[in-house]
């Protein structure tokens, strides 16, 4: 099974949703930005690896927010949401063609990869931008 981050991402009372670009895996598919934990990472290193990458973004990585596991063709993943707070750069979008700022009571109404949507699902339930520190 395949370690993947996700970035919850709150800003205003909403939440950050990514859509993959045409030509990438999983394209017009909304996600929470993240990627693929590599040997020898952190989780949290992992993270804001990724979203300097995809994202042009540094961030501080706090505590896991939720986590889901689903079983893709390619492989079974799981999916670890951590609480995130940008600290610099602007959004600079490099494997995604849209972002949204998004009220957690909606997130589900996107069309989400699988496995990203236990964690909406769970951000939507618990009404969590109370909680998550804002950008």
């Amino acid at each position: 099974m395949q370690d993947v981050t996700a970035a919850v991402i709150y800003n205003d009372g909403k939440v950050l949703l990514t859509r993959r670009a045409s030509g990438e895996k999983h394209a017009g598919w909304w996600e929470f930005p993240g990627g693929k934990i590599e040997d020898g990472e952190t989780p949290e290193h992992c993270l804001q690896r990724e979203l300097m990458e995809e994202l042009g973004i540094t961030a501080v990585i706090g505590a896991l927010v939720a986590e889901s596991i689903f079983a893709y063709d390619a492989g079974a993943i799981r999916l670890l949401a951590y609480q995130t707070e940008i600290i610099s750069g602007q959004l600079t979008l490099r494997v995604h063609d849209e972002y949204r700022w998004v009220d957690a009571s909606k997130l589900c109404t996107f069309r989400l990869l699988p496995a990203d949507k236990p964690i909406a699902e769970k951000l939507r339930e618990t009404d969590s931008h109370r909680t998550i520190k804002k950008t």
